[in-house]
């Protein structure tokens, strides 16, 4: 039951807000470009995740990736990876409350009414109040959650299969080419909740079996999201093709009616809300055990100062995700890299060269995610 439920906490963590860009992205590049990119950036991330796996498994004191970098790699590295890490899972924060709040506004607001601020903020509040009462009150319900997850994407399947037109697959746009990475990217990583899976399969079982359970989980959790993607895109831009919207569920409505399309919400803020449940806390930690802030201001610091970037005016989520994926998430792969090389050498191992090979894709789709931007 541990594996199943630490899977669940993995893959609560990976499949959020990510998946619901997708769509859009397809559209823009054309839907055999992005399978291209998931395919093949689903092996990247697996690779970079088992370097930081290895390290986490092999240091018995407790800590997240500024830890592990201060220990390895110096008090500096430490700074400097504080703020990679403050901004992208600050960042990630910020885009979960923005699609969370929205699919929970056009859920309730035919029935309540209200403004999308307001229900926000009711997202807000209640994942806030979990977050504060730890990882034992997130992991009973993610697996549930999970399976939900699952259900909902298969009902949703059988009632719009009707409508996919294949036609909309056959789309190819090179002036898009890099515009997937970043989300694609930003849509696999799930590295900043290793060291929590670490702690959760170390209560129930021996190094041996912690290492080889570990590594299979992050490998399923990567593979099967990177299906699941797949599988999301193939139905939204299948049957929205043109109409298909940024956050994918509403462009369907003409074709499959605003009964279905609640469906779709439910199935959106379940997504959002687990994986901000995960990242928020995972932040919070970050702040306790590797930087010695009570727990208290961990979690007003974790879950009040995104909201505020929010109430600012911070809204444009496709923007933040494919930013964050590219550049915050690449240097941390870069780090990871480095991390690893320190952490062998202490141990008196070579790093195979090989890996550094992740530092030049990492760099390439920082460039790409510039090459975006600065495109008039």
């Amino acid at each position: 039951m541990v594996l199943a439920k630490s899977l669940a906490v993995f893959l609560g963590t990976v499949i959020g807000v990510g998946i619901f860009s997708l769509p859009f992205v397809a559209l823009k590049a054309g839907f055999f470009i992005t399978a291209v990119y998931l395919i093949s950036m689903a092996g990247v991330v697996v690779w970079v995740h088992f370097l930081y796996a290895e390290v986490v498994l092999k240091t018995e004191k407790i800590h997240r990736l500024t830890g592990y970098t201060e220990e390895y790699l110096g008090a500096g590295w430490k700074r400097s990876v504080f703020v990679i890490g403050l901004i992208g899972l600050g960042g990630s924060l910020i885009a979960y409350l923005i699609v969370g709040g929205d699919f929970l506004f056009s859920l309730l607001y035919p029935i309540f009414g209200g403004s999308p601020v307001l229900y926000t903020l009711i997202f807000f509040l209640f994942g806030s109040y979990l977050v504060y009462r730890d990882i034992k009150s997130i992991s009973k319900i993610e697996l549930l959650l999970v399976f939900i997850l699952i259900f909902i994407l298969s009902l949703f399947f059988i009632t719009s299969y009707s409508f996919i037109n294949t036609d909309y697959f056959k789309k190819i746009d090179s002036a898009f080419f890099t515009f997937p990475y970043g989300v694609v990217l930003f849509s696999l990583w799930g590295a900043s909740i290793i060291p929590e899976i670490k702690e959760m399969l170390k209560r129930e079982m021996g190094k041996n079996l912690l290492s080889k359970n570990l590594k299979k989980i992050i490998a399923l959790g990567i593979v099967f999201s990177a299906f699941l993607y797949l599988f999301f895109i193939f139905i939204t831009l299948g049957v929205s093709g043109p109409s298909t919207s940024k956050e994918a569920i509403s462009g369907l409505v003409d074709k499959l009616g605003v009964n279905i399309l609640g469906l779709g919400f439910i199935f959106g803020l379940l997504c959002c809300f687990t994986s901000f449940l995960t990242i928020a806390l995972t932040l919070k930690k970050m702040l306790n055990y590797d930087f010695g802030i009570n727990k208290g201001l961990s979690w007003l610091f974790t879950c009040f100062i995104p909201f505020i970037l929010f109430l600012l005016g911070l809204r444009e989520y496709i923007k933040i995700i494919g930013f964050l994926g590219a550049v915050s998430l690449g240097i941390e792969g870069i780090v990871i890299v480095f991390l690893y090389r320190a952490f062998l050498m202490k141990r008196s191992f070579k790093m195979n060269p090989i890996n550094y090979f992740l530092v030049f894709i990492f760099i390439l789709g920082i460039i790409f995610e510039a090459v975006y931007f600065l495109k008039p």
